[in-house]
């Protein structure tokens, strides 16, 4: 991950919310956050990951990330998040999702980032790496293919 960053977040009055998700937008990486919510009694940790980023993450990822959360294998019972209403932080709108734990980063309209557990958030860019770097488009192909027939050609010749 980039960035490392530790939040405290308070009430929506409080703009530190504003201003991390609009370091994360502005520097278009994702955004390691540490929540303290006020009255809570641990600290929540999630990736913040711009949404351009996290399309090209689960574009090359070949699965969904498998539902295990770390934390939570321990339990007996996992607890399933309430529902509740979108959570306004100035010019954003988080909406957590009940299936999965992401939260969507809205601003006017528009997802533009999404907060992920951090293992999720690593798994994908593993992932997506992973997939990536033994992907080559049609053209990429088609010139090591030619350059391999050569190859052989040439060797072929020489014994």
């Amino acid at each position: 991950m980039g960035i490392q960053i530790d939040v405290v977040a308070a009430y929506p009055i409080n703009d530190e919310m504003e201003r991390v998700l609009g370091l994360a937008e502005a520097v278009g990486e994702p955004v390691a956050v540490t929540f303290m919510w006020e009255g809570g009694e641990e600290a929540e940790r999630a990736v913040l990951v711009p949404a351009a980023t996290l399309a090209l993450w689960e574009h090359w990822a070949p699965t969904a990330y498998p539902m295990r959360d770390a934390e939570n294998e321990n339990r007996a019972v996992t607890e399933e998040p309430e529902l509740s209403h979108p959570a306004r932080f100035g010019p954003f709108t988080l909406f957590r999702r009940r299936v999965g734990g992401r939260t969507a980063v809205v601003r006017q309209g528009v997802v533009v980032a999404e907060l992920l557990n951090p293992g999720e958030a690593h798994w994908l860019e593993e992932e997506s790496r992973n997939v990536r770097q033994g992907f080559m488009d049609p053209k990429q192909k088609a010139a090591f293919e030619e350059f391999l027939a050569r190859q052989a050609t040439s060797g072929s010749t020489e014994q």
